[in-house]
């Protein structure tokens, strides 16, 4: 396979298109996956175990940018159906696994091309249009575009050194070890790049809102053919897709190496690498937004007991919301007026717990507090009507150094049960996390993309497959996603349940052999801890 196999890709799809295809077709195989009685019965082209990104042959269609080049109308093609493989007689010597592994590896040099073919028409398209840099103050362009120039520098670089080595030989002998390499030497520009998100969303707003030249450019460049259809802003948000993207199809090709083998330890060296980047872009994400987030709530708080800094690096939000308090002693039940209600205000933060009222002028009056390693939480059972959706909040240890109740009402069962679940947040939860090395727990799909709306909930992208720790009557699912053990709250809308026991074995089999390298570093760590 020459260099020249791979440079065909930059003809074919856009790196939107490719992703939006092959996690779609992702969805279906698992779907067809989840429907028969024994996973080992699908068929070849559906028989890959399914995680986050799990099919490399769902997955491994990725590659369209050969197939489309030929025949518009041809769906995804893979490595095997290259006229290069099929001439060589390779397929009939190599064993259905390494054919498996060549896909996921073959996935991740076309997808890469397809991803700076993208970039490229950032750049080229977008960012040096003579009309726009003529709109655009140059701090603007600065803010919109960030260090994009340098993200597609190391695309390129990348690129370039994952051709050479499929260049080498027709079947390709590793590649994460390139990608070790580069995410160690080269990868920090992402976060540099992802932690101006913040900055970047909100100037493109503006620009659109206060330039109506600014405006009708955009428009204009969108609808030019080369874009495909897809918007302006879809290019911005590449490096950071593409990145988390990374990470998953690295975990795709950990899944079909061989175990203890020299590419299994390439590949976890790679995945670390690629872990410790995305963390450090959502940290970067997350910095820029919790420091404004912290000084607008500071703003707004007046104490009625003595004052507590809010403002804090190592502090962020985790909820807030108004929820019902009950006057007198918890022992009444007999509540036949809404008066026995009163209601609060609580800021929950990461480290601690602010208990408000409402006062004129959108501003809080603070009447107590406790660190939130001092809360503990039970739920009111089976009380009727009056006491539905109530549980008590326990503070350890308040504002005036003593033990306190509160009994509190919510709106609804999902609402009580996040407030819950994130005051107390080590409180058993219905299902237990796949962590514990449950043999099996609900777990489901995400079929339609989720953005989260409040801070304990969670973002989803398509084909997510997630542990089902919770879940409310009206709604709500408490999850926690398989390929990065991020936790939160979504509607149960957004995917479908797997039901095959077999598929969810072996979704958690495969997450155990990804993560393995993080569970001897936190074995090695607690044993450390303990001496």
């Amino acid at each position: 396979v020459t260099s020249q196999t791979c440079s065909r890709c930059l003809l074919g799809l856009l790196y939107q298109e490719y992703r939006d295809k092959s996690t779609r077709e992702e969805i279906e195989t698992r779907r067809l996956q989840d429907s028969q009685t024994d996973p080992e019965e699908s068929s070849p082209s559906e028989e890959t175990p399914s995680e986050a990104e799990p099919s490399s042959i769902t997955e491994s269609k990725a590659p369209p940018q050969i197939s489309l080049l030929r025949n518009s109308n041809s769906r995804f093609n893979l490595w095997q159906d290259l006229p290069e493989i099929r001439s060589s007689g390779i397929l009939s010597i190599l064993q259905p696994d390494e054919i498996k592994l060549q896909e996921a590896m073959f996935e991740l040099v076309t997808s890469e091309a397809s991803y700076y073919k993208s970039l490229n028409l950032l750049v080229s398209h977008f960012m040096e249009n003579e009309r726009l840099k003529k709109i655009l103050h140059q701090s603007e362009a600065h803010i919109l575009f960030s260090n994009v120039l340098d993200v597609m520098a190391v695309s390129e670089r990348f690129l370039l050194d994952l051709e050479q080595r499929v260049e080498e030989n027709i079947v390709i002998s590793d590649v994460c070890d390139i990608v070790y390499q580069h995410t160690v030497n080269h990868f920090s520009v992402y976060i540099t790049y992802v932690s101006n998100q913040t900055y970047q969303e909100r100037a493109y707003k503006q620009l659109l809102q206060d330039k109506p030249a600014f405006r009708e450019v955009i428009s204009q460049l969108e609808l030019d053919p080369k874009c495909k259809g897809l918007s302006f802003s879809s290019f911005l948000i590449l490096p950071f897709q593409r990145i988390t993207r990374l990470k998953l199809l690295v975990q795709n090709i950990l899944k079909k190496v061989e175990e203890k083998s020299d590419r299994e330890t390439t590949a976890l060296d790679a995945h670390k690498e690629l872990e410790t980047v995305v963390k450090a872009c959502n940290e970067g994400v997350r910095k820029m937004s919790r420091t404004e987030q912290m000084i607008s709530i500071q703003k707004k708080l007046e104490f009625k007991i003595k004052s507590v800094p809010i403002i804090s690096h190592s502090r962020w939000l985790l909820k807030q919301g108004e929820l019902q308090q009950m006057n007198g002693p918890k022992t009444s039940r007999t509540l036949r007026t809404k008066k026995l209600f009163r209601e609060i205000y609580l800021f929950l933060f990461n480290d601690l717990l602010v208990i408000c009222r409402q006062i004129p002028g959108d501003k809080y009056q603070v009447f107590d507090s406790a660190p939130r390693g001092l809360l503990r939480v039970e739920e009111l059972e089976d009380q009727g009507q009056s006491l539905a959706n109530v549980f008590i909040l326990r503070l350890l240890e308040n504002a005036d150094d003593r033990e306190a109740s509160y009994m509190l009402k919510a709106s609804s069962q999902s609402e009580m049960k996040r407030w819950m679940i994130s005051l107390a947040p080590n409180r058993r939860t219905k299902f237990v996390s796949f962590t514990s090395r449950l043999v099996d727990c609900p777990q489901i799909q995400c079929v339609h993309p989720y953005v989260a709306q409040q801070p304990d909930e969670l973002s989803l992208e398509l084909a997510d497959v997630l542990n089902i720790l919770d879940k409310t009557d009206d709604g709500w699912i408490f999850g926690e996603r398989l390929h990065d053990q991020e936790r939160g709250w979504f509607p149960s809308s957004m995917g479908e349940e797997i039901l095959n026991p077999k598929i969810r074995a072996q979704n958690l089999k495969e997450c155990f052999r990804v993560h393995k390298s993080d569970d001897s570093q936190r074995r090695k760590l607690g044993s450390r801890n303990r001496q």
